[in-house]
């Protein structure tokens, strides 16, 4: 025999009682031996409990009556339900002349939902051509008093069990009420939460069933609740234990008591969906093949009992008091979490029962208070509890770390004896963010990075379509998912939660909204977005500034901006002082070699010990190309100077690289990668302009740039036979001086044989005293600075 159960939301009118019907019928038409147990339709039970509290206000509850009374006839109006409703109205009233029930008053009323499920059931599948029979569980399962949450007599109820079974068999479907008994005086009785399930599992047990069904709105058990994690995937099989630990922290399907009758008999339960009848579920059942973490479950509406005392220090039976007192007050506690000197205890409860657990303890413990050994029982209600089931303690560090890398430190930490499963408390606004980055982290679907990116011009621009274009590939070859939520100029930003599309210049036209980088800020805070990461394609001075502001906030942050590394020494030591209290990263490769590996090369020589005297190179891809091309071609200075503008390899106004800046920019940052604590000003810097084309304006300065034809061709023909020309940053560790100057070199030298808008970097170390270590690629282009940016987002990636 197989026993089937079905929940509310699988007989509510429309789909959901259609396809309960279906499989009913069909698997009575293949002569499987089957019962069926069924709660109350749809939101019933809810409403009866609604329409019970206006009631004992003394507020109308007929408008909802009339529409209960009408949903649960409309599916078949052959049916009379007249007693069940005058039964409710009957109740309803005498609680509203009274001004109060009795948990005996309140089983009445909901275990009419059961009543009129079952009968409906019953009549629909006699007209389908089933044999169904309406048993009501009134008659054979009998419980205590303990009304609300009455526990059975196993015995007599089992008798009844099967002896109904023998009567009713056959081609026989017996269509049973969950929920409800009634004690010795055949009083109706509730079997409490989750109470239409342990129905199914007693008939189970008492049966000797071959398999619990239990027939919900979803396909199983899954690795997450959906509704908090879109990657949540269906787990095909639990073993007992582990279902027990997802039913005591929050898995709605799940109940612990519902598992006890069926652990006793081995009989497996399988979680199926009436609205997906061909899927196979999740099967729970005494041992499984798969190991490993299986799912995170959620226990939320709880509180945070905390009791702290210096005076508790090697005491013996403190924790013995606390379960006393929270057992005669009738609290649950689900976690309990302590320091061997128990001078700090930390206890879950139910949100609901928190001031009455507070006001118990501070009774009990009364006298310590006095005696100053207790200093204080204090509630923290707005957390909840995620466990992990399945987690070796061994590996707790890879989901932790992520968690404090996402700026959620857990409030409390549990494991089991085992040591195989592990909860932590945590502030519920952090629950959302908290269970995905989990998630994200120990299952491995896919790690989601969520990228805001300001800038959206040249490099900006190239960036954001080689994250389209990549994004795909890096999902499958890397498991991460990049997520670009923001696209940010100087003015307006396009906000879109689940990421960009190919279309987001047009997006942005249409949707761009004023903003403030704290707007953006909240955003992300707003929709729980993990891993974040703040990408600064812009060369904007005053952007900077918002960098301390979103590593507080959880951004780690990626720059192809070099300003904020050669502002003034205190605040590029504040940023980095900020970046290390919040375990932030700041990746900015792109400010010195483009998509060269320079920063990461001297970082490591650095910290490996190895000394760094020299470090001399052609920093600019635009001078670069600007000397390379004068110094080999009969062509005039001016001429060349504009076809490096014509590229794109120069600024707008191209006095800006002539002016050497933004090389002693570059030279200053690796100088302070060695530490060295220089600010701009102490390098020295040639001009590659005269005088009084430094500060005429942009057009003056275009029909004057022939001015320097003469100029340079003198410099070019004063050089040694075979050299060239460079314009260079030259940076020595030991006298600590910075120059950028134009140099004339050999032309087979390092520096002399580079070509097009190449850089190049020598790096002269102990070890490399005669020899270089000798860096060289593109320089220059906003293809190649984007795609180092995207390497630093990539590199930042494998860090969260």
């Amino acid at each position: 025999m197989k026993i089937l159960k079905f929940g509310g939301k699988s007989l509510a009118n429309g789909k959901g009682i259609k396809a309960a019907i279906q499989i009913i019928k069909e698997k009575a038409a293949q002569q499987e031996d089957i019962a069926v147990v069924l709660s109350a339709r749809g939101n019933a039970t809810n409403e009866l409990l609604e329409m019970l509290e206006k009631a004992i206000r003394k507020e109308s509850y007929h408008e909802q009556f009339t529409a209960f009374k009408a949903y649960q006839s409309q599916i078949d109006r052959s049916l009379d339900f007249s007693e069940e409703f005058t039964t409710l109205e009957n109740l309803f009233q005498g609680v509203s002349l009274l001004g109060d029930y009795s948990e005996k008053i309140k089983d009445q009323v909901v275990s009419q939902g059961e009543i009129i499920a079952a009968k409906l059931v019953t009549n629909l599948l006699k007209k389908e051509g089933v044999n169904a029979h309406f048993t009501d569980t009134r008659n054979l399962i009998k419980t205590d008093n303990s009304f609300g949450n009455a526990r059975p007599f196993d015995v007599v109820s089992r008798n009844n069990i099967i002896n109904h079974f023998k009567s009713y068999n056959g081609t026989t479907v017996n269509i049973v009420t969950g929920f409800i008994a009634s004690n010795e005086n055949n009083e109706t009785t509730t079997l409490g939460r989750n109470g239409s399930n342990y129905t199914a599992a007693l008939l189970a047990n008492f049966l000797d069933a071959e398999e619990l069904q239990n027939y919900t709105h979803v396909d199983g058990i899954f690795t997450a609740n959906p509704d908090l994690v879109a990657d949540a995937r269906k787990i095909s099989e639990l073993s007992f234990n582990e279902a027990n630990e997802l039913a005591n922290f929050g898995a709605n399907i799940l109940h612990a008591k519902t598992m006890l009758p069926l652990i006793e008999k081995n009989i497996p339960l399988r979680i199926l969906n009436t609205f997906n009848s061909s899927d196979e579920g999740t099967i729970i059942k005494q041992k499984t093949t798969t190991k490993g973490i299986k799912s995170i479950s959620v226990l939320d509406n709880v509180a945070l009992v905390n009791l702290e005392g210096r005076g508790l220090l090697g005491r013996v039976g403190v924790d013995a008091r606390i379960f006393k007192t929270m057992g005669e007050n009738d609290i649950n506690v689900s976690i309990i979490s302590q320091g061997s000197s128990e001078r700090g205890i930390g206890l879950v409860i139910d949100a609901d029962k928190a001031p009455k657990a507070v006001a118990a303890l501070q009774k009990e413990f009364e006298n310590d208070f006095y005696n100053n050994d207790v200093n204080k029982i204090s509630l923290v209600d707005d957390v909840a509890v995620i466990s992990i089931i399945g987690q070796d303690l061994s590996e707790f560090h890879k989901p932790y770390n992520a968690l404090i890398k996402n700026q959620i430190v857990p409030i409390l930490f549990n494991n089991t004896v085992s040591g195989k499963n592990v909860s932590l408390v945590v502030k519920e606004s952090a629950l959302h963010k908290a269970i995905n980055v989990i998630h994200g982290q120990i299952f491995g679907i896919s790690k989601k990075i969520n990228l805001a990116v300001f800038g959206k011009g040249l490099v900006g621009g190239t960036l954001l379509d080689q994250i389209i274009q990549s994004k795909k590939a890096i999902l499958a070859k890397n498991n991460i998912k990049l997520n670009v939520f923001a696209v940010a100029d100087s003015q307006h930003v396009y906000l879109e939660k689940s990421g960009i599309a190919d279309k987001w210049k047009e997006a942005f036209l249409k949707e761009k909204v004023a903003y403030t980088v704290q707007q953006i800020i909240d955003y992300a805070t707003n929709h729980h977005l993990e891993n974040l990461i703040a990408v600064d394609t812009t060369a904007s001075k005053d952007f900077i500034h918002n960098y301390i502001s979103l590593v507080t906030n959880g951004f780690d942050l990626v720059s192809a901006n070099k300003i904020a590394n050669t502002v003034a020494y205190s605040f590029y030591e504040t940023l980095r002082s900020e970046l290390k209290k919040h375990q932030k990263n700041y990746l900015y490769e792109t400010n010195v070699g483009a998509g060269l590996p320079l920063i990461d090369t001297i970082k490591l020589l650095h910290k490996s010990g190895e000394k760094i005297n020299k470090i001399r190179g052609v920093f600019s891809g635009s001078l670069s190309y600007l000397f390379n091309t004068f110094s080999i071609e009969d062509v005039e200075f001016s001429t060349v100077l504009q076809q490096a503008e014509e590229k794109g390899y120069t600024e707008p106004d191209a006095r800006e690289d002539l002016s050497g800046n933004d090389v002693a920019r570059k030279l200053l940052i690796l100088a302070r990668e060695l530490d060295l604590k220089h600010e701009f000003s102490d390098i020295t810097i040639q001009n590659l302009l005269p005088a009084h084309l430094q500060t005429i304006s942009l057009k003056e300065f275009k029909k004057s740039v022939t001015d320097l034809d003469e100029t340079y061709k003198l410099i070019k023909a004063n050089q040694k036979e075979n050299h060239v020309l460079r314009y260079v940053g030259d940076l020595s560790t030991e006298t600590g001086i910075l120059e950028v100057k134009l140099i004339s070199v050999p032309s087979n030298s390092a520096l002399g044989q580079i070509k097009g808008s190449d850089s190049i970097f020598e790096i002269y170390t102990e070890a490399y005293k005669e020899q270089p270590l000798v860096i060289q690629g593109a320089g220059a282009g906003a293809a190649v600075t984007a795609r180092g940016v995207f390497g630093d987002i990539l590199r930042l990636t494998e860090k969260l």
